[in-house]
């Protein structure tokens, strides 16, 4: 069963089961909270991957802590589904609304609680906007680390649900190494806390289990993130190759020399020209493929890892160097890059953001498995990376109003996250499963582990009624989408099924 299958099983919604379930929401939500009408619940029929569409059958906005636990605690009681959603600019499906259940917007829970400079800490609820913790500490000279290309519009619960990184997350980690503590309740309307405000909290560690964990276990209410001190200065190096494998090597050999660059990004060359006709960012446009390459810290700190990484990349086959004369040139080389996405959807009727992650030193020979893909599939296919940590993110371009092309993309996809899994990377590295790779999590990991996963989440949330159907797969899907493979003697892993 595919994606576009599964929500094919969502969409039709029981009149008197949404009667019920309104009536007894109204006991605890004002009206204007409270939407049910297909009007009303149209804008929250998908996340970001728009591909997949269902409408909620009813959808809850509550205002305050007590109102959300009484719509867990009534869900709960009448076995109804909840499905959290923060800003809806998830890439995986996570959000999509389940038609026999409630979607529950925390969009309004948007408050900076606290921040204490000294601690570098700030307390949010899970509405916040990722760039408003940064504008709101900019003041005491800290900032907020993780920065995903949608920051200025994308939720910290939504970040803390996915794991969210960014650009800079090589030197300064994804979302779980910069959460401290989350609060939030159960399906069953329970308070719970993970992590603690000090170094370490006793027990496990829970922490790292909910953020990650697609809204599946809890219903984060509030988050303490970290605060780091904003650099004194930073500079970025433009790095241009003549083919995407030498530039794949050179990501290798900047790991490899120690360096760990605040910022390592890589575009080939039909994602620089898409992004150069909507930016201008001043691209190469010459170049089959660019590296985004940042230091920062002390001005001397900059200029000694300036001069080494230069050194690197001309050893490493780079046809020219550009670093970013002053803070403006700077930040129009990184807006380029954070807005690859609304880039190609200029250029496309529709695309489909990919995130899978391999190890740096495959990187050539996954670009050239997306070429041989892309005349495979007949389709476009621009290509992104958070290329330090291995990161891709390919954005295959289609038309939805051509019958099959939403299929031969989604098979794209699948064998590209296939192959990540064989050349020894990981199906996400940061957009999260949600319904767009649930197939995939059948080829990364065996009937034990998905047991143990699914056994975590029953612990949580014994009737699985928070955000079922996502991320984990059943023993029946995994066998389901084992029989559309053929097994290959050629993969490196022995259990993972092929086209």
């Amino acid at each position: 069963m595919g994606a576009e299958a599964l929500v094919g099983t969502l969409t039709q919604i029981d009149p008197a089961r949404q009667r019920a379930v309104v009536e007894a929401l109204r006991q605890h939500l004002p009206a204007h909270a409270l939407l049910f009408r297909a009007e009303e619940t149209r804008p929250y029929e998908c996340d970001g991957l728009s591909a997949y569409r269902a409408l909620p059958m009813v959808v809850a906005l509550p205002e305050t802590e007590a109102q959300v636990v009484a719509v867990l605690k009534t869900c709960h009681a009448m076995g109804v589904p909840v499905v959290p959603r923060g800003a809806g600019t998830g890439l995986s499906g996570g959000a999509l609304p389940n038609s026999a259940g409630v979607l529950l917007g925390m969009a309004k829970f948007n408050r900076l609680l606290s921040i204490d400079p000294l601690s570098r800490i700030a307390r949010v609820q899970p509405g916040v906007r990722n760039a408003a913790i940064s504008e709101a500490a900019a003041p005491h000279g800290l900032y907020y680390a993780p920065d995903p290309s949608s920051q200025i519009a994308c939720s910290i619960g939504g970040n803390i649900a996915e794991n969210s990184g960014g650009v800079h997350c090589l030197k300064y980690g994804l979302t779980v190494n910069n959460v401290l503590r989350v609060r939030g309740y159960t399906m069953a309307g329970e308070p719970i806390t993970f992590g603690s405000e000090a170094l370490d909290a006793a027990g496990y560690d829970l922490l790292t289990l909910i953020i990650g964990s697609e809204g599946m276990l809890a219903v984060t209410v509030e988050a303490t993130v970290r605060l780091v001190p904003r650099p004194q200065t930073a500079q970025v190096i433009m790095a241009s190759f003549d083919t995407v494998e030498t530039a794949g090597q050179a990501v290798a050999e900047v790991i490899a020399a120690g360096l760990i660059p605040a910022g390592l990004e890589m575009m080939d060359q039909p994602a620089t020209r898409a992004v150069e006709e909507f930016v201008h960012a001043g691209y190469d446009l010459d170049a089959a493929a660019i590296l985004l390459c940042e230091s920062d810290g002390t001005p001397e700190e900059v200029a000694e890892e300036m001069t080494r990484m230069k050194a690197v990349l001309s050893q490493a086959g780079a046809t020219q160097l550009r670093v970013s004369a002053n803070e403006e040139e700077r930040s129009r080389f990184w807006a380029g890059r954070k807005a690859a996405f609304p880039a190609v959807g200029r250029i496309s009727p529709d695309y489909y953001c990919m995130d899978g992650t391999i190890p740096r030193k495959r990187l050539g020979e996954i670009l050239r498995f997306i070429a041989e893909m892309e005349k495979k599939y007949d389709l476009r296919c621009p290509n992104v990376f958070h290329a330090g940590d291995g990161n891709l993110h390919p954005l295959i371009l289609f038309d939805a109003n051509e019958p099959d092309q939403l299929q031969r993309t989604e098979a794209f996809a699948a064998e590209v996250l296939e192959k990540c899994v064989a050349l020894g990377g990981t199906i996400t590295g940061e957009h999260g499963v949600g319904i767009e790779k649930i197939n995939q999590m059948c080829t990364q990991f065996g009937a034990a582990e998905l047991a143990v996963f699914r056994a975590v989440k029953r612990a949580f949330d014994p009737q699985e009624l928070l955000n079922p159907g996502k991320n984990i797969p059943s023993l029946h899907r995994c066998a389901e989408y084992g029989q559309m493979h053929v097994r290959s003697a050629a993969v490196a892993f022995a259990d993972i099924p092929r086209f």
